[in-house]
C-alpha cells in the first residue's frame, strides 16, 4: 500500500525576490551553521506555505525594509518550510511566519506573525541592539498511543 503525499508548494515569488533582489541567503542543512555563526546580526525568515499562512508574502516584502531602517545592519536568510519546521523547536518558534534573530551563533529573540510597522521596527531594533539570551526550552510535541481516555 502506498501513501500519497502532498507535493511541497513552490516557493512564493516574493520569497524568491527576497533572495534574488535583496541578497537573502537560502539556507539548508549544509549552509545553516556557517551563516548563523558568521560575524554580525542576522534575521532568519522561517517560511511556510503561503496558502496556509498568507502573512509569509507580507513578511517577505517587509523584511528588506526593516533591514534598511534598523538601528544596526543585519544579514537576511530564508529557511524553506521543511527546514524551518526542522529548526523551529531549537529557537522556540510557535507561529509562522517568524523572524529569528541571531548574532554570531547566539540567539537574540524571535518576532512571530505579522506586526504593524512601528511595532516591527521597535522589536527589530530591540533585538539587534540587545544582548544574546539562552535558547528557549525545546518544545517537543507528545502524542499518546491508543484510544483517548474518557476519565
Amino acid at each position: 500500500m502506498t501513501v500519497a503525499t502532498r507535493p511541497a508548494p513552490a516557493e512564493p515569488p516574493l520569497v524568491t525576490r527576497l533572495v534574488d533582489a535583496h541578497g537573502a541567503a537560502r539556507l539548508d542543512e549544509a549552509t545553516f551553521d556557517a551563516f548563523v555563526s558568521a560575524p554580525g546580526e542576522a534575521a532568519l525568515f522561517f517560511t511556510e506555505d503561503p496558502v496556509r499562512f498568507r502573512e509569509v508574502t507580507d513578511v517577505a516584502v517587509i523584511l528588506p525594509e526593516l533591514a534598511a531602517a534598523a538601528a544596526r545592519p543585519f544579514r537576511m536568510a530564508v529557511l524553506p518550510p521543511p527546514f524551518a519546521n526542522a529548526k523551529a523547536a531549537t529557537y522556540g518558534v510557535r507561529r509562522w511566519p517568524a523572524l529569528v534573530f541571531v548574532r554570531q551563533g547566539e540567539w537574540l529573540g524571535n518576532i512571530e506573525g505579522l506586526r504593524d510597522w512601528a511595532e516591527y521596527l521597535a522589536a527589530v531594533n530591540e533585538l539587534v541592539t540587545g544582548e544574546a539570551r539562552p535558547l528557549p526550552a525545546r518544545v517537543i510535541p507528545v502524542a499518546a498511543a491508543g484510544a483517548p481516555s474518557c476519565h
